[in-house]
């Protein structure tokens, strides 16, 4: 178990954790979440619930411009309530109202990981990921990624996740954590 050291401070505010698809948002939000006895929500998951269908339904149906803006409704009320650990969906902090909500109610950590390990976890489901339907893999993540990292740097802090366990992962994910309160 990985010793928090900061926690007052860490559990002042939500914790957002953003990133490409594939970079681990959910499943190391988990254990982030469990890590600091904090609870776990997913942005995808709650928009799902709140429309009623799936992102793809979404996509589908409305497109994405009204999938963003929901999206952006669903993060706002859930960075109103009680501090969490929040996964967003690979595209939400690229959208500039979500920005800036997040950067003014959270700490937003980019979860990097290299974009060849990116390729090789989303090729595993790459159904789930409506951006990717019928698209070559490696060259959408590739432009994506181009797109996404310089804003995805303007998150408060940038932890590799890449490579390894998970349990390394949330290691490097709490000493960084608990650096930057330190700080």
């Amino acid at each position: 178990m990985n010793e928090v050291k900061n926690r007052q401070a860490i559990c002042s505010k939500p914790i957002v954790l953003i990133g490409m698809m594939g970079a681990g948002k959910s499943s190391l939000g988990l254990r982030l979440a469990d890590a600091l006895k904090l609870p776990f929500l997913d942005a995808d998951a709650e928009i799902e619930k709140a429309a009623a269908m799936s992102i793809a339904e979404i996509f589908d149906q409305h497109g994405e411009v009204a999938f963003r803006d929901g999206e952006r409704r669903v993060i706002k009320r859930l960075l109103d309530s009680e501090p969490m650990v929040l996964a967003l969906g690979g595209g939400a902090f690229i959208n500039d109202a979500t920005r800036a909500l997040v950067q003014e109610k959270a700490l937003s950590i980019w979860l990097d990981v290299p974009l060849d390990e990116l390729v090789r976890r989303v090729n595993k489901k790459p159904d789930k990921r409506p951006l990717l339907r019928g698209q070559n893999v490696e060259a959408k993540l590739t432009e994506l990624m181009q797109i996404r990292a310089p804003i995805y740097g303007r998150a408060t802090l940038k932890v590799d996740v890449g490579g390894g366990t998970h349990e390394a992962a949330i290691a490097r994910l709490v000493s960084a954590i608990d650096a930057h309160y330190a700080a």
